[in-house]
């Protein structure tokens, strides 16, 4: 089936300009001033903004944490990923047993997605301990399944140390696989956490204390530094979330490293640490890093304006508040960590970042669709506007005035972050691949309308 979308403002990572788009056979087809075709459905898009479907390359769909599993499965999580705008995703994977293999858990994620997601997906693999088997594994992991990044955690259970972590960077630089990583000082963050248990220091308060800007910042600069000596690796930080963390971008762009790329995410540019201040409702934003102050959001904000980060993702590991959060009522170390986001992340970035005059159209263009296509390996078929694109599309209300709640959120979850924040602007419609999935907020859609992708090598790997 033909449509063409009609008189909308089209919003790319370079320009904005008024103009038709014709979808022929789930691709774009032609990008007009003004294109005809009798035969094509009409969707009128005056007074819309036309922007390619948005990429979130930092989801966890069905992670089991060990103490919890996350409430959204493949189909709600994407349910709600379309309501939102958004129309990919690249999921990252949870651990496996104990020494299973990368392969492990690549066969289980297909089981879980399959079949179930209503958006487009892909996976990062997960690396949990390292050996020459692991490590072919990984090469062999990406030329097959086009799982072409993989993540470690500096922290955690199945951290990776220095030692083994210069393995995995060494063969991803002759690979060109995109190792990210979770980026916190393990030390510091469990000497914290112990210290303040003993001293009865459990309110959620004590949760971004113990999680302090200094255990961000030192493992970015280690995981850069490694990445460097290691033969300028492919590297991403995931949710970067603070003012000295980010400094240690900055300082490894200066002394001009290159293959490597950073996220944030709305929660570290729209809240902060005081929420934590309510023994009670400060459990729904534990999660990890912490929120942060008031200062490091605005760092963030301006690094966005200026071009210092690469792209902004959401992290969307939701829990229950009623019933997985109150693991943590006594004590935070117990409580789940993460927080739902995949659906607010667009719309939230158009009015608190575009609308108040913080970031551009095309730069909201740059950061939520086009570069996480592009870390993804997956541009230009995500992220773009170009002919031959799959016809990805997000058209945006740009004046429509309304109050977040949780109530018309589309995920498993019982709460947002952002419960009762005014938003201008409103998804109106979401095209995947030419078909409506989402409109006027209700999901259109259904499941397994998503298909798996095999991407490419990212563009923080290529020369």
């Amino acid at each position: 089936m033909k449509r063409i979308i009609r008189g909308g403002t089209i919003v790319t990572d370079s320009t904005v300009f008024a103009g038709d788009i014709l979808v022929e056979d789930g691709k774009i087809a032609r990008v007009a001033e003004r294109v005809e075709s009798a035969d094509a459905e009409v969707i009128d898009a005056a007074g819309r903004y036309v922007l390619p479907g948005a990429v979130d390359i930092h989801t966890h769909m069905d992670l089991d944490v060990g103490i919890a599993r996350v409430i959204d499965d493949f189909c709600d999580g994407t349910v709600a990923a379309a309501c939102g705008g958004t129309t990919t995703i690249v999921d990252h994977m949870a651990f496996g047993p104990k020494g299973c293999s990368p392969w492990h858990q690549i066969r289980e994620y297909h089981r879980l997605a399959d079949g179930n997601a209503v958006v487009d997906y892909g996976f990062h693999g997960v690396l949990q301990h390292v050996d020459d088997a692991v490590l072919d594994d990984m090469a062999q992991i990406a030329r097959e399944e086009g799982v072409t990044s993989f993540k470690v955690y500096m922290t955690y259970d199945y951290r990776i140390d220095d030692r083994d972590l210069m393995k995995v960077l060494e063969r991803a630089a002759r690979e060109r696989i995109l190792i990210a990583s979770h980026c916190e000082n393990h030390g510091i963050v469990t000497h914290f956490r112990d210290k303040f248990v003993r001293e009865g220091k459990t309110q959620a308060r004590w949760h971004p204390v113990s999680r302090p800007n200094e255990a961000e910042a030192e493992a970015v600069r280690r995981f850069l530094t490694l990445a460097r000596v290691a033969g300028e690796a492919p590297a991403y930080i995931v949710h970067l979330s603070s003012r000295e963390g980010l400094e240690e971008v900055r300082r490894a762009r200066n002394i001009g490293q290159r293959h490597f790329g950073a996220e944030t995410c709305p929660q570290y540019l729209l809240l902060d640490e005081a929420l934590y201040g309510d023994p009670k409702e400060g459990l729904k934003a534990i999660m990890a890093p912490p929120l942060r102050r008031r200062a490091d959001r605005d760092a963030l904000w301006q690094a966005l304006a200026a071009g210092e980060l690469d792209t902004v993702a959401t992290d969307h590991c939701p829990f229950t508040f009623a019933t997985q959060k109150q693991q943590g009522a006594e004590d935070f170390t117990r409580c789940p960590s993460g927080a739902p986001g995949v659906e607010e992340r667009l719309i939230l970035m158009y009015s608190e970042g575009v609308v108040k005059g913080r970031i551009t159209l095309p730069q909201l263009v740059r950061y939520a669709c086009a570069n996480p296509a592009r870390v993804a390996g997956l541009y230009p078929r995500k992220g773009s506007l170009d002919v031959g694109a799959d016809a990805d599309l997000a058209i945006i209300d740009p004046k429509r005035e309304w109050t977040m709640t949780t109530g018309l959120m589309h995920g498993a979850s019982d709460y947002t972050c952002y419960e009762g924040m005014k938003v201008t602007g409103a998804i109106e419609r979401v095209l995947l691949r030419g078909k409506t999935v989402a409109l006027d907020g209700r999901f259109t859609g259904q499941r397994g309308d998503g298909q798996y992708l095999r991407r490419g090598t990212s563009a923080l790997a290529e020369d």
